[in-house]
């Protein structure tokens, strides 16, 4: 629904994703995939979804698009 690869889902900043070294790293979106759902917490969030449409909460202008379409 959000029209991106799971990379673009991902908290670079986090503390974590420093430790596990996954800036170094290339990996396909199955790969990602795994990461996330073994490491929630890397995942940019909020996810709003409404009417069939989704958008990452940051920056709020993305939500406020999809609300008012």
């Amino acid at each position: 629904m959000l029209g991106i690869k799971p990379a673009e889902l991902v908290l670079k900043g986090e503390k974590l994703f420093k430790e596990l070294k996954l800036g170094e790293q290339e990996l396909s979106d199955k790969e990602w995939i795994a990461i996330l759902a073994s490491h929630p917490s890397l995942i940019e969030r909020p996810i709003v979804l409404h009417e069939g449409r989704a958008a990452i909460g940051r920056p709020l202008e993305n939500v406020v698009e999809i609300l008012d379409q």
